[in-house]
């Protein structure tokens, strides 16, 4: 695993957007037939989600998001100079990078330097890490990260595992330059083998499997589920062993490379899997479920703007008015995993913002 420590990096602030359009799992007895929405609930934890609207985009979530939070750090676009995006949400195919219409659209220097990521469950705590080390090791001193997805676009409404547990979010994080603030301690790493578990087989002309028309229709697949190759797969047994295989060892090395114990935690925000999972997760490390925050119930699982969300949502009033030490761990989609230890706080910290359809960018 990769492990670093940073010094004089502070966060200074973390924002999250949602889409206004809610979506109730109940609502779905209709295909999956009440007794299965009732245990899909329990499992999941999710009771509502929020979903794009059709011209949407994970950018736009991000921009309300980073719009927000800089009128409420009352920093200057032109102060910033880094941001990046990681998603897999992207506004076009392959060009342009998204990152680069964030900045125009928020009105950063044409200095910034500016870029896109492609992970998704650990993609926040990833690119929180890329941000830290850059305004560490060079003449940056501002770094906005934002995360997030629209994960509704891409599941089948036919297969229960997925189409019931991923909702939309976008995020934005404010790293800047701080001599005095604490060490915030990373610790990444990546398992390729687990590359099937999760993933949309298809894809563009360029992809190793480009979609076409026999692509795009749906199967029955295991469990009565109904999807195409164009559409999710998610393989949960292996997903569930995954976790229970990796993050303990997660937890435990980024404690030690923090040097805190598990009791010196206020909070222990997780990647918003599912609440079976999670609870399970904890009760394994003997985490106390108090300081454990899930959002699942509200938000579903939102891929790499989860952590943000959960902060947001879960932490805001606590965080904004005293410092916590929290511990943010990622993990899923690739294999791919990360975990941070931060002391935040107080932070800017806005409650969750809703975006309307009418609020995208017209390009």
């Amino acid at each position: 695993m990769a492990t670093t420590k940073i010094q004089g990096v502070r966060i200074a602030g973390i924002a999250s957007a949602v889409p206004n359009t809610v979506s109730a799992v109940a609502d779905a007895a209709d295909k999956f037939g009440a007794e299965d929405i009732q245990k899909i609930i329990k499992s999941t934890g999710v009771e509502r989600r929020h979903v794009a609207a059709p011209k949407l985009c994970c950018s736009d979530l991000c921009y309300a998001a980073a719009k927000r939070l800089l009128d409420d750090l009352k920093w200057d676009p032109a102060s910033v100079d880094g941001l990046i995006f990681v998603s897999q949400s992207f506004d076009f195919p392959c060009v342009p990078a998204t990152s680069c219409i964030l900045q125009m659209r928020l009105g950063l220097p044409k200095s910034a330097a500016v870029f896109d990521l492609v992970l998704g469950c650990s993609g926040h705590v990833y690119a929180s890490w890329v941000a830290a080390n850059l305004l560490a090791a060079s003449g940056l001193s501002r770094v906005l990260v934002l995360a997030g997805d629209v994960a509704t676009r891409g599941v089948s409404p036919l297969d229960r595992s997925t189409a019931l547990l991923f909702g939309d979010g976008g995020s934005a994080t404010a790293l800047e330059k701080d001599g005095n603030a604490p060490p915030l301690a990373f610790v990444l790493g990546t398992d390729g083998t687990g590359w099937k578990n999760l993933i949309m087989p298809t894809g563009i002309q360029s992809a190793r499997h480009p979609r076409n028309e026999t692509t795009a229709v749906r199967q029955k697949a295991e469990a009565n589920n109904w999807r195409s190759q164009d559409e999710l797969f998610m393989d949960g047994t292996e997903i569930f062993a995954f976790t229970i295989r990796e993050v303990p060892t997660l937890i435990s090395n980024v404690l030690a490379a923090s040097g805190w114990t598990r009791d010196e935690v206020d909070y222990f925000v997780f990647h918003q899997a599912n609440k079976f999972m999670l609870t399970h997760l904890a009760k394994s490390m003997k985490l106390p479920l108090p300081k454990v925050p899930f959002s699942l119930k509200e938000y579903g699982n939102t891929s790499s703007a989860s952590i943000p969300i959960t902060i947001n949502s879960e932490l805001g009033e606590a965080i904004r008015t005293r410092p916590l030490k929290l511990l943010m761990a990622g993990f899923g989609v690739g294999y791919s995993w990360g975990a941070c230890t931060a002391t935040c706080g107080p932070l800017v910290t806005p409650p969750v913002i809703l975006v309307d359809e009418s609020e995208a960018w017209q390009c």
